[in-house]
């Protein structure tokens, strides 16, 4: 076996690297579609001297890190799960996106991957007008306790943005994997804007290999627009910087002992962007990767 210290952490490993952090072995047109910069034929040649190095585990058709069926057989799992919940989540995101000053919908984590653990729930990525986001996400998380009865599984909306702020200021792997593999449902148009302002991305990932998706046209309800004339004025303005003051207190009481970095990027908030993540999974993913990676060249 060759010595991992002369290992070159090429695109197709680094891809490897980080689904192994979430114990998901990759498909061939996977490891290509996630590898920057490598053809179809660099990536086999990658593959095969991978394997032969016992770096890289083929088990039926998934290559991982690990030489292990059960993840392959999980993976399987979760695949046919995430079949089963796809018309769901598309009638969920419809529904979000009919909420006032919503204008775009898109399903990250998890899910955007085509893949659902046993507890697992669907990420929704929530596009509003400017400026009335906290009003936009106040309203989905009162529709979600009185009639959902806080259920997460099919309604976890932790992620909004303002339509005027769609660039990610975090830039690093997590948020480009995420940003790339978006399944995007309502909004073309936010959608490719979206794209246009995380071009830094591409460091990570080549976008021309994103896939067309058939994505659904956004248009406004009678609800939202009588709604919204009420609060296109002064007495919104205020609503909205409400809405942001208090939701960030009551993280701030309920999380009192993390600490204020790690807070200002699990609870990112600001005027026109919300993040929920209470367990900084970002922080854990990267933590995690980069470990590997370091195993990878130090073993």
């Amino acid at each position: 076996m060759k010595n991992n210290k002369d290992i070159d952490i090429s695109a197709v490993l680094k891809v490897l690297a980080y689904y192994d952090v979430f114990d998901y072995p990759l498909t061939f047109d996977e490891v290509f579609i996630f590898s920057q910069g490598f053809s179809e034929d660099q990536v086999a040649t990658e593959l095969k001297k991978l394997t032969e190095d016992s770096v890289v585990y083929k088990v039926r058709n998934f290559y991982s890190l690990k030489n292990d069926t059960e993840r392959v057989i999980n993976r399987e799992q979760g695949n046919k799960r995430a079949k089963v919940f796809t018309r769901k989540a598309i009638k969920r995101a419809k529904l979000i996106s009919k909420f006032p000053y919503v204008r775009a919908v898109f399903i990250s984590g998890s899910f955007s991957k085509g893949y659902v653990t046993l507890d697992g729930d669907i990420d929704y990525f929530v596009i509003t007008k400017h400026n009335r986001m906290w009003f936009a996400r106040t309203v989905l998380i009162l529709y979600k306790k009185v009639f959902l009865f806080n259920s997460r599984k099919f309604f976890c909306v932790n992620y909004f943005l303002g339509e005027k702020d769609l660039k990610i200021d975090q830039n690093n792997v997590f948020t480009a994997t995420e940003i790339f593999t978006l399944m995007p449902i309502i909004n073309k148009k936010v959608y490719k804007v979206l794209i246009e302002e995380n071009q830094w991305a591409e460091e990570y990932y080549d976008f021309n290999k994103i896939k067309n998706q058939d994505i659904i046209e956004y248009k406004s309800t009678f609800f939202q627009t009588i709604l919204e004339s009420f609060f296109n004025n002064k007495i919104g303005e205020k609503l909205d910087l409400y809405c942001m003051k208090l939701t960030l207190k009551r993280w701030e009481r309920k999380f009192p002992d993390l600490p204020k970095i790690d807070f200002n990027i699990a609870f990112k908030s600001t005027r026109n962007v919300s993040k929920h993540h209470p367990s900084n999974f970002q922080k854990k993913v990267l933590d995690s990767y980069n470990k590997t990676i370091n195993n990878l060249r130090n073993v």
